[in-house]
């Protein structure tokens, strides 16, 4: 059972491969015997997708609205039970990650400046942990979700934890691994430097619709406003 949600303590167990989840009952540290990751090069990104990054009609930035990002994860899905882990107090405890600088969001905006999709995740060493994604239009969050993962590559992060296999992240590349593999890649990863302080977008949406991961450490093209938006193998 959880019984404490400091920064301290969620920096220790997410080192040692624990998460918190509770749809029902009390708050639980989790340690799957399978986790569903994405190792960058194995990034699949779909051609319906590709296309729709480069129409130009959204806009990607990185902390800028973690509030709003994190509200609307917790919010209701359309068409299922509203049932969250993401409670009042699970923000407040991932606010504080966020302000000790070891949560970050991708926020995705359209083309009147309204929040349309985005997630959250924990970022240690050179690993990310996605915690949560919303879309409120098609594909915005896998949009969002490619950006972040051109970014991690690009940034030399190791892999992308996305805890459990669905659909959508199985689409995108991501596969299931031993808890023991996944475990050692871990310590490994987290024992290296990341990326430090607020992050920024090294290129444009448009751009990264071109990359072919698997071909090299993706490279940025020309310079983008930090604040698009409105103000606010291995054998495991």
């Amino acid at each position: 059972m959880v019984h404490d949600l400091s920064v301290a303590t969620l920096v220790a167990a997410y080192e040692r491969g624990l998460f918190t989840f509770a749809h029902l009952g009390p708050l639980k540290w989790v340690s799957p015997a399978e986790r569903c990751v994405l190792f960058f090069d194995a990034m699949h990104i779909a051609k319906k997708l590709r296309r729709q990054m480069r129409q130009g009609r959204y806009s990607v930035t990185f902390d800028q609205d973690f509030e709003g990002v994190i509200k609307a994860c917790a919010d209701r899905r359309h068409g299922k039970w509203h049932v969250t882990w993401i409670t009042p107090r699970i923000m407040r405890a991932y606010a504080e990650m966020f302000d000790a600088g070891f949560v970050h969001s991708f926020e995705v905006w359209d083309e009147a400046g309204a929040l349309v999709g985005g997630g959250y995740g924990v970022a240690l060493g050179r690993v990310f942990f996605t915690e949560s994604q919303f879309s409120r239009e098609p594909n915005t969050s896998k949009i969002g979700f490619t950006v972040l993962n051109w970014h991690l590559a690009r940034w030399g992060y190791r892999l992308n934890d996305g805890k459990w296999p669905t659909p959508t992240i199985l689409d995108m590349g991501f596969r299931l691994v031993r808890r023991r593999g996944f475990l050692a890649e871990l310590a490994k990863a987290t024992n290296e430097a990341g990326k430090n302080g607020p992050w920024n977008m090294d290129s444009d949406v448009e751009t990264i619709a071109a990359w072919e991961p698997g071909t090299g450490t993706p490279a940025a093209a020309k310079p983008v406003r930090l604040n698009a938006a409105p103000a606010e193998a291995m054998g495991f």
